[in-house]
């Protein structure tokens, strides 16, 4: 079959105020959890059935890297959600991959090209631009399997060593998805054990855990070390795993809930995975409950007027930063003066403030990663563009409180990581239009 990435709009949309936002609506699986799923079922060599793919445009073109890269991939008739992926049957020529520039995670291919080919060539990342996606971690974890790196202005390669050693420990700087994602996906590359300390405990990178228990591999996680072994007996049968419902698809319709003074019950994602944003609601005086398989605003309650302080965190428990976008513009209809921090994509606020001062936001910035506000304060509708992902999900939720119109262009953007936010909006009420540009 040939798998092409979700085809570009070209539109815009219009959104206006109108009553508060209720009812039920469903979120789609996590693009940020099934991007390294993907790349894992890719080098485990294995066949997988994949459920839940979301048809966000970054993972569709995850899955044409894959197919380019010797993966043969099939979608059930029966359910347009899964994807079947096959291993590759033998060594094939190592492919190149320029489309790889157009997305952040791409790294995450490395190690199905190690699998398949030996080695891997890949451009530098791409995606969005909310700051350097720094790649020398990367880099060391290879270095420490034996690999050999080399880089260029046009992007990365990475040979395989044939004799790597039998047990690896790597000791992170930070708590790095990324990096602490192809680390246990080049062990299972090689079948080598892995020692790894500081590793990310972000659901996303604990999904990826949980589905190689399945095929046998040993992963002990605490909070400050990782210990992964190769299973004892080889075993070809099928791997069912499942993408988990998007936490920040589930966030950001919570926040144009709250933002509204509405209610609603947000179904298709693990409550625990929201935790951060229903304690940020409820320290807002905004009711939210994280039920096992939901996300749940009663309604009702009275704005506290407490000060939020949301801080990107990769710290155990910490506030995603994805989180964070959706949280400022709720926060700009509330009472109280706010602080805002996110130090780990150092280009957001860049993107973001500067869209949310078109539509009137008066927003402090103390350094380039840190800015405060004071609320409320009334906005007012304008054409403002989604320079990135989530820059796209909370301009949205602003225009639903702004007085007017407000013109959301670079729906493209929005679309890499989310298939139709607009439509789950008016699922709940939301006065929004597609425009042709």
């Amino acid at each position: 079959m040939t798998l092409v990435p979700s085809p570009v709009t070209g539109l815009a949309v219009t959104v206006r105020p109108g009553r508060p936002l209720a009812g039920l609506v469903r979120v789609d699986g996590s693009k940020n959890a099934a991007l390294p799923l993907l790349a894992a079922a890719a080098a485990i060599r294995r066949p997988v059935h994949l459920d839940n793919v979301p048809d966000s445009a970054d993972v569709q073109l995850m899955l044409t890297l894959l197919q380019r890269s010797g993966c043969h991939l099939a979608r059930p008739v029966t359910d347009p959600r899964a994807v079947a992926l096959m291993p590759v049957d033998s060594r094939i020529p190592v492919p190149e991959l320029p489309d790889a520039a157009r997305i952040r995670a791409s790294y995450y291919l490395v190690p199905a090209l190690l699998a398949a080919c030996g080695q891997a060539r890949l451009p530098w990342p791409g995606g969005c631009q909310i700051g350097e996606r720094g790649m020398d971690q990367h880099f060391k974890v290879y270095a420490a399997f034996g690999d050999k790196v080399e880089v260029d202005d046009a992007g990365y390669q990475v040979t395989s060593s044939p004799d790597g050693p039998g047990q690896v420990v790597i000791d992170l700087p930070f708590r790095s998805r990324g990096a602490s994602v192809v680390a246990v996906l080049r062990a299972v590359v090689g079948g080598h054990r892995l020692l790894l300390g500081n590793p990310n405990l972000s659901p996303e990178f604990t999904g990826v855990l949980d589905c190689l228990r399945q095929a046998g591999w040993r992963a002990n996680l605490g909070e400050d070390t990782l210990a992964v072994e190769p299973p004892a007996l080889a075993d070809q049968a099928t791997l069912t795993w499942a993408v988990p419902g998007d936490k920040i698809e589930a966030g950001t319709l919570a926040c144009a809930i709250a933002a509204t003074g509405g209610s609603g019950r947000i179904e298709g994602v693990r409550g625990q995975d929201t935790v951060p944003v229903t304690e940020a609601l409820n320290w807002l005086g905004i009711p939210a409950l994280a039920e096992p398989e939901a996300l749940v605003l009663p309604g009702g309650g009275t704005a506290s007027g407490t000060p939020l302080f949301a801080i990107a965190s990769l710290a155990p428990g910490g506030l995603d930063a994805d989180f964070e976008p959706a949280l400022m513009a709720l926060a700009l209809g509330l009472p109280g003066t706010h602080l805002f921090a996110d130090a780990i994509n150092p280009g957001r606020h860049g993107n973001l403030i500067p869209q949310l001062r078109t539509l009137g936001a008066q927003i402090e910035e103390i350094s380039p990663t840190q800015c405060r506000l004071t609320g409320p304060q009334r906005l007012t509708g304008a054409a403002v563009q989604a320079t990135d992902i989530r820059t796209g999900t909370a301009l949205l939720i602003a225009g639903l409180t702004a007085r007017g119109t407000t013109t959301v262009t670079g729906l493209d953007q929005l679309q890499r990581g989310h298939a139709d936010l607009p439509a789950k909006l008016r699922t709940l009420g939301a006065d929004i239009t597609e425009v042709t540009r």
